[in-house]
């Protein structure tokens, strides 16, 4: 197949083809994966949360979930998370490599009110689950929906061979990296950074406007009044799959801006990228190139 000629005579790793198609197919998969999970309560947990995070944390309800950034003094993001309520507990889940920057970030509150935090990260395995429905009770554990599904450690096992009765397929990770980079999802350390500043990821639902004043809100609300950001994480169409850290140039050679992650997509049959796009260029359709390769600004998600 065309995909595959594309693999071979670019060096690059061999992609389950297969499982691919399944997947976007409708086949029903998961990915297994470190993620921490950390629980805040307490009578004054929202009234701290509410300062730490970019989002509203008065407005969420019990059972509800929303998407926010821990960012710095100067609005730069130390993690992505999603805060789960439930009942007067919430929980915070984020990537392996940002757990320990989220606990300790809460944890130095916890003496200064009725506010508690604990690292549940070990109690558990976190699955990412593709076209199957929610786990079922019984599982146990705590449900961010497909993206991160946390099940009782004990019950693990149990509930990896539930998942493959049903025909539910493991997909390794060169997979899950096409499959992240089609569906727009950063990942920190490669598309995303302390350096970056919160407004430059670009995520629908992440920052509330509204809200009352959090660590980094001024630098981040000036962006959104006054201006806009400087670049802003966007897709890329490409001619060829690039490293990441490969500038952008328009064809005058002006800096327009460095991609972070780059593959090929079996599904658009062209490679695919994640970047930061200067805010000049950021218009879909515009051209640039990606060291010596064509690229087009493209809207997320590409799938």
């Amino acid at each position: 197949m065309h995909y595959d000629l594309y693999f071979i005579s670019k060096g690059i790793f061999k992609m389950d083809i297969k499982a691919y198609d399944h997947i976007r197919s409708g086949g029903a998969g998961f990915y297994e994966q470190k993620r921490g999970l950390i629980a805040v309560w307490g009578k004054e947990a929202v009234q701290f949360l509410d300062g730490l995070i970019s989002n509203d944390m008065k407005t969420l309800e019990d059972g509800q979930q929303i998407l926010a950034a821990f960012p710095n003094a100067q609005g730069r993001l130390l993690a992505v998370v999603r805060v789960l309520r439930q009942g007067d507990r919430f929980l915070c889940e984020t990537e392996e490599s940002t757990r320990g920057k989220v606990f300790n970030n809460l944890l130095r509150f916890t003496f200064a009110g009725d506010f508690f935090v604990e690292d549940l990260s070990k109690s558990y395995s976190c699955f990412e689950l593709f076209n199957t429905s929610e786990p079922p009770a019984s599982a146990g554990g705590v449900n961010f929906g497909q993206n991160a599904t946390f099940i009782d450690f004990d019950k693990a096992t149990a509930f990896r061979e539930q998942l493959n009765l049903i025909d539910t397929i493991e997909i390794p990770d060169e997979l899950h990296e096409v499959l992240r980079i089609e569906s727009g999802i950063p990942k920190y350390g490669i598309d995303m950074e302390e350096t970056t500043i919160v407004p430059e990821l670009g995520l629908d639902g992440l920052i509330s406007y509204n809200k009352g004043c959090y660590i980094g809100q001024e630098i981040i609300a000036r962006i959104h009044f006054r201006g806009h950001v400087a670049k802003r994480l966007t897709g890329l169409s490409l001619s060829a799959v690039v490293e990441s850290g490969t500038e952008l140039t328009t064809a005058d050679g002006k800096n327009a801006g460095r991609i972070t992650s780059s593959v090929y997509s079996p599904k658009l049959e062209r490679a695919i990228a994640l970047g930061y796009v200067r805010y000049d260029y950021l218009s879909e359709g515009t051209a640039v190139l990606a060291g010596t390769e064509a690229a087009t600004v493209t809207s997320l998600p590409f799938l």
